[in-house]
């Protein structure tokens, strides 16, 4: 038997930080004035972008900063300390900055000053640069590529560099891809000098809204957050079976909904989850790919999604709060099917949990851990229900009612805290005798929820953008750090308080400097990405993927929805997710729109956005490149490898879902008649996915048998699309004559999309037809809905032609065009509920709960006896 010390391996905490560093903040540390510097540029940059989402200047009058100017003083910072602490090679310099990364860091932010300093002169030529224009365009790109190949990685500057060699050799590309090439003024003009290339939308959302809310989660876990979210997880479930993985489950969803980073997601959690992982029993391979799919899958948790959610607000052309909606009960599915997977695995082996001074029933510690991994949900309904009321009551007073209410509930908070010993964040190198108790740990930090209350207020109830939202909710972070220590000294009577005084205002400056830090990456990613978004534009590559993608496919959706998941795995590889969900929204969810609406499959772009943005996620934890996934294995001390490809097995289920989104809006509450739909919805998608989960693990509640996994898949098929079997008794839609659209319109209600049938050329002329849905909203008259959607339409007689389609609507990204002729449009037919079609399905899963429940009391299926912790050990 091996000791416990010996299961419970050293952890190296410095080089994990090393590799978090390495792969989010640069790898080197200057010391002397260089070193101080680095901070200095951090501190300013931070305090540049606290003060451009303020609503100070407006009020005073001054200091105002167009959009433009700030995209470009924000990219300068990322590139000017993208160069001084990212090293070129892994030979170079960690302890000092050699001169030509000075001279590439004072290039790179002078050639996007020159846009700040020249920025009248530049608009009033459009389209028309010097030479001066043309080679600051020329350096600031070569920068930029230079610095996402450090900051980012090789993959997203081989393909921008690609991008742009395609630009120039079109006239030498074969068939399909060939093209007008553009001059070297024309490329130099639309990468750098418009926002339709550098400077476009994705770098606009990290200027106005990602690094807010990155600083807002760097500002929370530096005021001890994130050691309080682990241990109040490891509390909560720590005693369990498998108790130690379902609470790093728990603690990488609530780390994750602030993090933009599955490194550091996994890091944070597993430094403290995986060894105890291995203490209970779980082999290291499986420890770390638990952690490596709960930490890749915080990245897919609302609010944050690895900032994902304000670029999908963006491309989509809906508001924030609306994607939120969208993507969290499939982040939740995801969470909830991985806590499964932890209990099947530890059925397996028949482990068992740590001790725990707390008794609590099971269906207690259930309900605990549930609101654990839906905490915001219920948080968000508590602000909104709760005390959002106020606002109709109190009017514009509620606000500062409110603030005053939340001032006091802090300052009780923090006495209440005072009153009982810290928090002691646990030694990973000792070993654990004891669960910590749930409520000697929750009392430690409920002041931390104080922030997320004021961000949730002004966002649901305030109704404020997310940027000026995270605005309040960072200076309300930054109030609690600089007087949490002080007020827990004086609520304990404490003479000397200006050494906590100190100390919280260098915790501060700390958090500031950190979150710029975390940003540098995140900046050059999204402005590497605006060269792809930029050629798409430029060269109309887009449309090509789509006639390539339909050539391989033979046309099939199912076969263009796999090619396409494939192609974003392969482009997510190695990058960021920011990077990642640019690259591959940019390049394939066109393709997945137009050839979808050329399959008579009307799909909203929402569910194409997350179908590209959850693919492209899968990159981390796919091998050989998977960087969570040797993140994980690092702490474990197992083969990334093989912790890879493990991980991708529980991953599984979190690729099931992108094709669900695509045919059954409902999982996104997409469509929804009512409550009762929605718990529906809700009951049917759980139990499919409980039983996908069941059958990929080859364990319900014993060892299945061949066609118990077979009847687990038909019943997660069946409740995931009941559609599919109705459909083949009853067409959904029925086709009426384009005549009839004002009528249709009009029985359509707001929040319901219209379906259409359009005649258009596609890029090479041919005409082709294809179904699009337009959500419609509240209008006087049809066309007056139909023109909040983007299109204007001319209706003669019984011909209905497009008249306009606005730039950015959901016509718009339809690929809809002046001339277009409307053929006809779809309705919903009368025909039974699809749901009908779950009842079978409901019978077959308790078939075979009743038989594996049998089996199990007959003693069979292949479970291991239970282990005690002394044998796991």
């Amino acid at each position: 038997m091996r000791q416990a010390d010996d299961a419970h391996s050293h952890v190296d905490v410095d080089a994990l930080n090393e590799m978090v560093a390495e792969a989010d903040t640069g790898g080197r540390k200057p010391a002397g004035a260089t070193g101080k510097l680095i901070v200095a540029v951090a501190l300013a940059w931070s305090v540049f972008q606290i003060w451009y989402a303020s609503p100070i200047p407006y009020a005073i009058g001054w200091g105002v900063i167009s959009d433009g100017i700030a995209r470009s003083i924000h990219l300068a910072f990322a590139l000017f300390l993208c160069m001084l602490t990212f090293p070129a090679f892994k030979r170079s310099p960690r302890d000092r900055v050699p001169y030509s990364d000075w001279a590439l860091a004072v290039a790179g932010a002078a050639s996007t000053l020159y846009l700040v300093v020249f920025y009248e002169q530049i608009a009033q030529r459009p389209g028309l640069p010097t030479t001066a224009d043309i080679v600051v365009s020329v350096i600031g790109v070569l920068i930029l590529l230079e610095a996402a190949r450090r900051a980012v990685g090789p993959a997203i500057t081989v393909i921008s560099v690609v991008m742009l060699a395609y630009i120039f050799l079109g006239p030498y590309m074969p068939g399909l891809l060939a093209h007008k090439a553009s001059s070297l003024s024309r490329v130099a003009s639309q990468m750098w000098l418009t926002s339709e290339g550098v400077f476009g939308v994705a770098l606009g959302v990290s200027t106005n809204v990602v690094f807010m809310f990155v600083l807002f989660g760097t500002l929370l876990e530096r005021a001890g957050a994130g050691g309080y979210f682990i241990q109040l997880a490891f509390s909560l479930l720590g005693k369990y079976r498998g108790g130690p993985a379902k609470a790093g489950v728990v603690a990488s969803g609530l780390t994750g909904m602030i993090s933009g980073s599955s490194i550091a997601n996994v890091v944070t959690t597993g430094t403290f989850t995986i060894p105890l992982m291995k203490k209970v029993g779980y082999p290291p391979v499986k420890a770390g790919a638990i952690e490596c799919a709960a930490g890749v899958n915080g990245q897919i948790m609302p609010p944050v999604m690895g900032a994902a959610a304000f670029l999908i607000a963006e491309y989509v052309g809906i508001s924030y709060a609306e994607v939120v909606k969208h993507a969290f009960f499939p982040a939740l599915l995801t969470y909830g099917s991985l806590f499964y997977i932890v209990d099947i695995e530890a059925m397996k082996m028949g482990l068992t949990g740590l001790p725990s001074r707390q008794r609590a029933a099971r269906l207690q510690g259930l309900a605990r851990g549930l609101m654990g991994v839906s905490g915001f949900v219920v948080l968000c309904g508590l602000v909104y229900y709760g005390i959002g009321w106020t606002k109709d009551v109190f009017g514009p007073a509620a606000t500062w009612i409110v603030l005053a209410a939340l001032v006091a509930t802090y300052i009780g908070l923090v006495k209440y805290r005072a009153g009982h010993p810290d928090l002691q964040l646990e030694d990973i190198d000792k070993a654990f005798s004891e669960v910590p108790h749930f409520g000697e740990t929750a009392r430690t930090g409920l002041h931390f929820i104080l922030p997320v209350v004021l961000l949730i207020w002004c966002l649901m109830v305030e109704q404020l953008s997310p940027g000026l939202s995270a605005f309040y909710g960072v200076v309300a972070l930054m109030a609690l750090i600089v007087t949490q220590r002080p007020l827990t000294a004086f609520f304990r009577r404490e003479s000397a308080l200006g050494h906590h005084w100190t100390t919280g205002g260098r915790e501060l400056l700390d958090g500031l400097s950190a979150a710029a830090r975390n940003m540098t990456s995140v900046g050059i990613a999204t402005a590497t990405a605006g060269i792809i978004v930029g050629t798409v534009l430029l060269t109309g590559v887009g449309l090509v993927m789509t006639e390539i993608v339909e050539f391989i496919s033979g046309g099939h959706l199912i076969i263009i929805l796999l090619f396409t998941a494939f192609i974003c795995i392969i482009l997510g590889m190695g990058m960021p997710t920011t990077a990642s969900y640019v690259v591959v929204a940019t390049l394939m969810a066109p393709v997945i729109v137009n050839l979808a609406a050329q399959n008579d499959l009307a799909v909203s772009l929402v569910a194409v956005h997350l179908f590209v943005f959850y693919f492209g996620l899968m990159a981390d934890v796919t091998p050989p490149v998977g960087l969570a996934a040797y993140a994980a294995a690092a702490i474990s001390g197992a083969d990334p490898v093989k912790t890879g490809f493990q991980g991708f097995k529980y991953e599984i289920r979190t690729a099931l879902l992108p094709f669900i989104f695509i045919f059954n809006g409902g999982v996104l509450m997409i469509g929804i008649s009512g409550p009762v739909e929605f718990v529906i919805i809700v009951v049917t998608s759980v139990l499919a996915m409980l039983a996908f989960v069941a059958a990929t693990q080859g364990w319900f509640l014993i060892r299945n048998r061949w066609w118990e996994t077979l009847a687990l898949l038909l019943v997660c098929f069946t409740l995931f699309r009941p559609d599919y079997w109705l459909d083949q008794f009853y067409a959904p839609f029925v086709r009426e004559p384009a005549a009839k659209l004002v009528q249709a319109v009009d029985a359509t209600p707001a929040g319901r999309p219209i379906h259409l049938l359009v005649k258009s050329l596609d890029y090479k002329g041919d005409e082709v037809e294809k179904l699009v849905r337009i959500n419609l909203a509240e209008g006087k008259s049809a066309l007056d809905r139909l023109r909040e959607g983007g299109l204007r339409v001319n209706v003669l007689g019984d011909q209905v032609s497009i008249g306009a389609v606005r730039l950015g609507s959901q016509a718009g990204k339809f690929g809809l065009q002046f001339g277009d002729q409307i053929t006809g449009i779809k309705v919903p037919a009368t025909r039974p509920s699809r749901y009908w079609f779950t009842l079978p399905a409901f019978l077959l899963l308790g078939l075979i709960f009743w038989l594996q429940r049998r089996r199990r009391a007959l003693g069979g299926g292949g479970a291991h006896g239970p282990r005690t912790t002394a044998a796991t050990a």
